[in-house]
């Protein structure tokens, strides 16, 4: 079993290593290491390929499904940078943040903070591409999160200022500089008007969309992104809306998120209780109040050691 085991990891050391520039695998390693002796020590070769050429197929095909996945995963971060500037985006963050789970689901989730280091991959419109990032991998929490049970009306009518209230996990909470909902909106509906969406036409008509976005001036803006019946959705609310919903997620009470929302805000104290009284309606219609986690309800029930 423990030569089983070294086998496998070589393997996979081999396998998940990058590919070069040309897309094949290295002679040798960044650390030196030769690929072709690691390859003839675990891979028997055959009439038509050699044990490095049999063991390059695995790890070209491995990278393959990774660009793959970012491709299909951030769609409108690519139009924004364009092909050739996202390929290489895409070669450098794998090297640096190499998959680490189980699921293909998490590669792009290092990518908004990577970017964040590495600028000089998203100018001039490094504002504009963060945005995105941050929808297109709010999007795919959103997507496969866990939905609790909702809450029931009646729970709704007895909650006071200082019950906390517990919101669906597949809720997502974005402070924006750019309404890339509707870009990216756009960007999808251009990748399916082709059979390709390396088609000319379409790509030309992605860029005429991202200059039309770049060139708005930036001001704040406040995105929910959730799930309803299978499908993620796109909700602008207001700035007074996000507070509120950020303070409860922080497990606030609802007296102090209510504060927090109207905190140096300029709606009048007049306006607030019917405010207050249409978003909340709004959220339960939606089905984004919930039954608490019951781990953290037992967690909470625990005597202090």
């Amino acid at each position: 079993m423990s030569q089983l085991l070294d086998i496998q990891r070589r393997m996979a050391a081999a396998v998940m290593h990058p590919l070069t520039r040309a897309e094949t695998m290295p002679r040798r390693r960044r650390d030196g290491a030769s690929n072709i002796a690691e390859a003839e020590a675990i891979i028997q070769p055959n009439d038509r390929l050699t044990s490095f050429e049999r063991l390059e197929i695995y790890n070209r095909q491995y990278w393959f499904r990774l660009y793959g996945c970012l491709e299909e995963d951030f769609p409108g971060l690519q139009a924004i940078v364009g092909r050739a500037r996202f390929d290489a985006l895409m070669r450098a963050y794998l090297t640096d943040c190499p998959s680490q789970s189980f699921t293909l689901r998490n590669l792009g989730s290092r990518l908004e903070s990577w970017l964040t280091g590495h600028p000089e991959l998203i100018q001039p419109h490094s504002t504009l591409a963060l945005d995105m990032v941050r929808l297109e991998w709010a999007h795919i929490e959103a997507f496969d999160s866990e939905e609790r049970p909702r809450l029931a009306a009646e729970d709704l009518a007895a909650i006071d200022e200082n019950s906390t209230l517990s919101l669906q996990p597949c809720l997502r909470l974005l402070a924006l500089s750019y309404p890339v909902e509707d870009l990216l909106l756009q960007v999808r509906n251009e990748d399916g008007s082709s059979a390709s969406s390396a088609n000319n036409a379409s790509v030309a008509r992605k860029r005429k969309h991202v200059r039309r976005f770049a060139a708005l001036q930036p001001k704040p803006i406040w995105l929910a992104v959730h799930r309803l019946e299978n499908t993620v959705w796109y909700k602008p609310i207001a700035e007074e809306e996000f507070r509120l919903l950020s303070a409860l997620l922080a497990g606030q009470t609802l007296g102090q998120a209510i504060d927090a929302a109207f905190a140096g805000g300029s709606l009048s104290e007049e306006a607030r209780p019917s405010f207050l009284q249409a978003a909340f309606a709004n959220w339960a219609m939606l089905g984004w109040f919930t039954q608490p986690d019951p781990l953290h309800a037992i967690e909470s029930l625990t005597p202090d050691s």
